[in-house]
């Protein structure tokens, strides 16, 4: 599990050694669309929960309810604990209602494109030394994919990267119960339900699944004398690996490649594709170089030389075949794609940090608004 640490020894020789630190995560993720967009598996508000990157619980706006998505939360956490959290997940959709307007408002936005409004909250820890080490606390918002609001835990204040946030941040630095809140969140509350859904849910997480690594190479797209190489890991979890594409054993360079970065398959284990344009003459010994902490030692999947015609049904068959895990993923990240949105939902568990943003009352004040309720 966690974040892995790569020491490349020798770039020459293709040869890196992975450091795997015992470091884990809990984030949620809330998003709100500013309509509907009418299109399987996307709804105008979701909310999700990420334990080391498993998803853990779920709501969305149109089954309201919020739940368990694997069977260890399902056993260990009581019905009162979902029967609070779909109520916390209602209040902060009504939340997100009102706000996506009022940004939509201060962007001189209107209703003709698509807007989105974004939360990322949650801690990370280290018990590598048998102890827990809080690591960090993120609590964000995004606008449309780009920053909109962060709070800086070690300073205690928050940070408006955009002039459109500065009434906010304004408003929010002046309540130092909100921030002296918000931190104690990120570094005690967040850290105790982390450490209690590690140990919930201890034998499913330290599962880890290898990757299949698959060589091969197409015709180039944009230049006919050419060959696309790509080397594709798939199947593995946790999400951290490396991964080279190596000529005569030397990896080659990062900037030369097109890589297609982490990707989530549907059965909560992970992919990654790096391609390289190559001569169609290139008569190179080729391999693909894939390091896991799953792996006794690193796969070196060597490239057959051969070339499969860009249309012929055997690769077109493979690629399909590999690919078909992130089809959703991929049709919700094209409708945002426009907007650099994150593709995510949002987490929570019994006392999510405050949030807050002004919100209209019937009477014209504009209070401050909050939540702390997790999940």
């Amino acid at each position: 599990m966690g974040v892995a640490t790569t020491l490349c020894v020798s770039l020459l020789l293709g040869m890196c050694v992975s450091t795997l630190a015992e470091t884990h995560s809990l984030y949620y993720i809330y998003s709100a669309l500013n309509k509907d967009v009418a299109l399987p598996g996307i709804y105008e508000f979701t909310a999700l929960g990420l334990l080391d990157d498993r998803e853990i619980d779920y709501y969305n706006s149109k089954e309201q309810m919020k739940i368990p998505k694997q069977d260890w939360m399902k056993e260990k956490m009581e019905d009162e604990y979902w029967v609070k959290g779909t109520q916390s997940r209602k209040s902060k959709e009504q939340w997100f209602r009102v706000n996506v307007g009022i940004l939509m408002e201060r962007m001189r936005h209107n209703d003709s494109d698509l807007h989105v409004l974004q939360w990322r909250h949650g801690c990370e820890i280290d018990d590598s030394s048998g102890a827990v080490k809080f690591v960090r606390g993120i609590d964000e918002y995004s606008y449309d994919g780009s920053e909109f609001l962060s709070f800086d835990d070690q300073n205690m204040r928050w940070i408006a990267p955009v002039p459109e946030a500065t009434p906010t941040k304004q408003k929010w630095d002046d309540v130092a119960i909100l921030n002296q809140y918000t931190k104690g969140y990120l570094e005690k509350e967040c850290v105790d339900w982390l450490v209690k859904f590690m140990d919930y849910g201890k034998q499913t997480l330290r599962k880890h699944s290898p990757p299949e690594v698959h060589a091969f190479a197409k015709k180039c797209s944009s230049d006919s004398n050419k060959l696309t190489l790509t080397c594709m890991a798939t199947g593995f979890y946790p999400k951290d690996v490396v991964m080279s594409v190596r000529k005569y054993s030397t990896s080659l360079p990062e900037h030369l490649l097109k890589s297609s970065g982490v990707r989530p398959n549907d059965d909560g284990t992970y992919q990654l594709r790096k391609s390289v344009e190559i001569p169609e003459d290139d008569k190179a010994n080729y391999d693909c170089y894939v390091s896991h902490i799953s792996l006794p030692g690193p796969i070196i999947k060597e490239w057959d030389g051969q070339c499969y015609d860009c249309t012929s049904q055997n690769v077109l068959s493979f690629v399909l075949g590999a690919l078909s895990a992130v089809l959703v993923v991929i049709v919700v990240c094209v409708v945002l794609k426009k907007k650099n949105i994150i593709c995510a939902g949002d987490p929570q568990t019994s006392s999510d940090p405050v949030s807050y943003i002004e919100v209209p009352t019937e009477n014209g004040k504009t209070p401050m608004n909050g939540n702390g309720v997790h999940g």
